[in-house]
């Protein structure tokens, strides 16, 4: 059953999978109205927002890619427009660049993976704050940007170009918490570890997540349910203390 609290729009990037359509579904289930963003896969971001409608709850499933500035803004004003006043932003939406050595990395892998990871979840914030902010007429908000584990491990070997994209998130993030504190905005990161999402298979490693399993003191790659819960409480009342925050959800590693 769907929360009947009214908790305004919530938008929710590259949520058509994994750990975005783990958000999607949770925040639905918790009241909010969901933009379900998606750059590929119509067909299951509309089945998200189909499937919290019919709980009870409102969504919309809405095309954008996040490196194109003009698809963001349109993004925004479309989910105003059908959902209501944006209340929360979660800033999922990332590519890894595929799996390269520095040595070998192109510069197209290096500039598609900060045009969607950096620069499409600062200007998606940038559109979250002009609307959130009380300094420019708001009610307030909260942001969760998705950083990674591999921000903090560097992950030599495979993807330090993707590493390095989450480094500035996590940067990204404590700067921006600081600059709208007093404006009625919280700003958090979560930092997944190892999860369990189709990721490695689409990165042509299927058995990433076995291969790496040995590396996690708990044993076991996460849910991307879990790494949604850890985003929600962020988001919610209980989390009304914190901001600046970046909370490692990665079972010990």
């Amino acid at each position: 059953m769907t929360n009947e609290e009214d908790l305004g729009t919530i938008i929710v990037t590259g949520a058509s999978r994994g750990i975005g359509a783990a958000v999607a579904r949770l925040a639905g289930n918790r009241g909010y109205a969901v933009a379900v963003n998606y750059s590929t896969g119509e067909t299951e971001a509309k089945e998200i927002a189909r499937e919290i409608v019919n709980r009870g709850g409102s969504a919309l499933a809405i095309g954008a890619d996040v490196s194109v500035e003009e698809q963001i803004v349109q993004m925004f004003k479309t989910a105003e427009r059908e959902l209501g006043p944006i209340r929360a932003l979660v800033n999922n939406a990332g590519v890894t660049g595929g799996f390269a050595r520095v040595e070998e990395v192109t510069t197209d892998a290096i500039n598609h993976t900060f045009a969607v990871n950096v620069t499409g979840a600062m200007l998606c914030a940038r559109e979250a704050v002009r609307r959130m902010s009380t300094r420019r007429g708001g009610t307030g908000g909260a942001i969760v940007n998705i950083s990674s584990r591999a921000a903090h491990t560097g992950a030599a070997g495979e993807w330090v170009h993707y590493a390095a994209s989450k480094g500035a998130i996590d940067s990204f993030t404590i700067g921006l918490a600081r600059e709208v504190a007093m404006e009625g905005i919280r700003v958090n990161a979560v930092a997944p570890g190892l999860t369990d999402t189709d990721l490695h298979a689409a990165n042509g490693e299927p058995g990433r997540l076995q291969r790496l399993m040995g590396t996690i003191p708990m044993g076991r790659a996460g849910l991307p349910q879990e790494i949604a819960e850890a985003v929600l409480w962020l988001l919610s009342p209980a989390a009304s203390y914190t901001t600046g925050a970046i909370l490692a959800v990665g079972g010990g590693r």
